[in-house]
């Protein structure tokens, strides 16, 4: 049912944000441009029986309404009261109409029932070659490991293929719901749930948390990418290596976007929920403590992985530890990131490698 309510919801904030697509963020509400005015479109094989099953039920209620509704004003209309009426004995019981207004409500709720225990069944079970991808919450970011250790805060899935998501939380209760695919599951601390699915159709679906996890719950947005036929497998190995095949900086700004740093370090100099990474190598660091330091090499491994160790004037400590998260090759590539948005040149630069090559230029024979 809480699927129901955040697929209506999500529809009706779609249809109501259609004439604010051009906003900032208007593509953030779920319509999407197409799927009808209750619901978003269609992209999982779930969504059909889930939308199937929403309609069977939402008719019926339209249906009863009309009926009731109409009977009342048919009856307030008719039998109204007039001064030359006099009151006449009326029936008390009509044991016909009682078995039938009985009888048919448990057929509709036994329909109901065993229609949506069915589909409940096929979405809880997944099939045995799904494809594994562990998700994990944490305030206020989602990060997804696929089977090569990689790990990247969207989540990319192949094109009708089963992909079973394996769903666990650093610290609080979040709930991953993707309403395309007419899929949400809690991520909850210190235990595991499971969910799947399977995309139908290629393209880029809305993902967020539907579980209030605190001040920055309505940034934890992100997006499900679906490759078509062949391309998952080239994404996974391509990205998976962007290390040895970007620059140090450039490998830093893809770890700034997939490791969640942007949903609380800004890069324009503006204040969020941390300090921002702009002009941040080199600038004097005041603590809660009353001490400072100029931040280096040495201060940020120390932010990233002991975060609560020194914490900044003016901020509270609520960054989670990295430890046995990042690598040391990703925080000397997030550190050369740091430097390039503080004005310091790249180290590749300054030791003078010929652009494209990697070789370093020879140095001209001193006789």
């Amino acid at each position: 049912m809480s699927v129901f309510l955040c697929a209506i919801c999500s529809g009706l904030i779609g249809a109501l944000s259609k004439g604010c697509a051009n906003l900032p963020g208007g593509t953030w509400f779920l319509g999407q441009g197409s799927g009808t005015f209750w619901l978003p479109e269609q992209a999982s094989t779930t969504a059909g029986k889930v939308d199937f099953l929403f309609y069977f039920i939402f008719w019926i209620s339209v249906f009863f309404f009309v009926l009731i509704v109409g009977l009342m004003l048919m009856f307030v209309l008719r039998f109204k009261r007039r001064d030359s009426d006099q009151a006449e004995e009326s029936p008390h019981h009509n044991l016909p109409l009682e078995i039938l207004w009985t009888v048919i409500p448990i057929i509709l709720v036994i329909i109901i029932f065993v229609m949506g225990f069915k589909s409940y069944l096929e979405t809880a079970t997944p099939a045995q070659n799904a494809y594994e991808i562990l998700v994990k919450g944490q305030k206020w970011n989602w990060f997804f490991t696929y089977p090569n250790g990689y790990t990247d805060s969207e989540l990319h899935v192949p094109l009708d293929r089963p992909v079973r998501l394996t769903l666990t939380s650093e610290d609080v209760i979040h709930s991953l719901f993707i309403p395309a695919f007419r899929i949400k599951m809690d991520a909850v601390p210190g235990r595991y749930n499971s969910t799947w699915f399977q995309a139908t159709k290629p393209g880029q679906y809305p993902l967020l948390c539907t579980e209030y996890c605190g001040t920055g719950h309505s940034d934890m947005l992100s997006w499900c990418v679906v490759h078509e036929a062949g391309e998952f497998e080239k994404w996974l190995q391509e990205a998976g290596d962007f290390l040895s095949t970007l620059s140090p900086a450039d490998a830093g700004e893809r770890l700034y976007q997939i490791k969640g740093c942007k949903q609380c370090h800004s890069v324009d100099g503006s204040a969020m929920v941390g300090p921002t990474f702009q002009g941040l190598y080199g600038a004097t660091r005041n603590f809660k403590d009353g001490g400072s330091l100029a931040a280096e090499e040495n201060y940020i491994r120390e932010s990233v992985l002991e975060p609560l160790a020194r914490v900044v004037t003016g901020y509270e400590p609520v960054m989670p530890t990295y430890q046995g998260k990042v690598t040391d090759a990703e925080i000397t590539a997030l550190i050369a990131y740091i430097k390039k948005l503080s004005g310091i040149s790249d180290v590749a630069e300054e030791t003078g490698e010929t652009e494209g090559t990697g070789e370093s230029e020879p140095a001209e024979e001193v006789e």
